[in-house]
Formats: C-alpha cells, sequence, structure tokens
C-alpha cells in the first residue's frame, strides 16, 4: 500500500490507479451515478487515515472501492466519529468499531 501525507495526494493517488468515482454513503449502501451498493456488492481494496494536527474534526478516512461489476472509486469519510445513521452490516464493512 502507498504512503501519503494528505487526503488530497491520497485522492490523486488513487485517481490515477483508476479509483475515478466519488462513492456517497447512505445508511445501507454506497451511491454513485444514481447506481446503489449495497454492503455486499463492493469491496474496500485500499484506505488511508489521516488525522487532525490541532482538531479532531479533521481526521478522515478515504477508501478505495470496487464494485461487484467493477466501478472503481473513493469515499471519504470522517473517523472517530459516531456510526450512527448507518446500517450495522455497514459500519462493520468499513470497520467503525463504535457501534
Amino acid at each position: 500500500m502507498n504512503a501519503y501525507d494528505t487526503l488530497s495526494g491520497a485522492i490523486n493517488g488513487m485517481r490515477e490507479r483508476g479509483f475515478i468515482v466519488d462513492f456517497n454513503l447512505q445508511e445501507n449502501c454506497l451511491v454513485c451515478h444514481g447506481n446503489k451498493f449495497d454492503v455486499k456488492d463492493f469491496e474496500i481494496v485500499e484506505f488511508y487515515r489521516f488525522e487532525g494536527d490541532s482538531n479532531p474534526s479533521d481526521e478522515s478516512i478515504v477508501y478505495g472501492i470496487e464494485s461487484s461489476n467493477g466501478v472503481k472509486g473513493v469515499l471519504v469519510s470522517g473517523y472517530g466519529i459516531s456510526a450512527e445513521g448507518i446500517s450495522a452490516e455497514m459500519a462493520k464493512k468499513l470497520r467503525f468499531s463504535d457501534l
């Protein structure tokens, strides 16, 4: 896995490796371009965590995701936050530990 100093650097590197779409997180699925991907329909290929130097709200994680039909993209999310609003199955997939 690559190492990055910044979130934008990680996203740019992932884009170069074909992770071109932006996924959005919903309660029990990921969405991009009007397509919904249930938990069973995608895999996390890689991920990178970034900690805020002085502000915990700056903490984030970027996931490189590939769907079962070959769609590759990124999902950016805060971490260290509650998994409230998403299903337990989605939280487990995204490795949230505070459910």
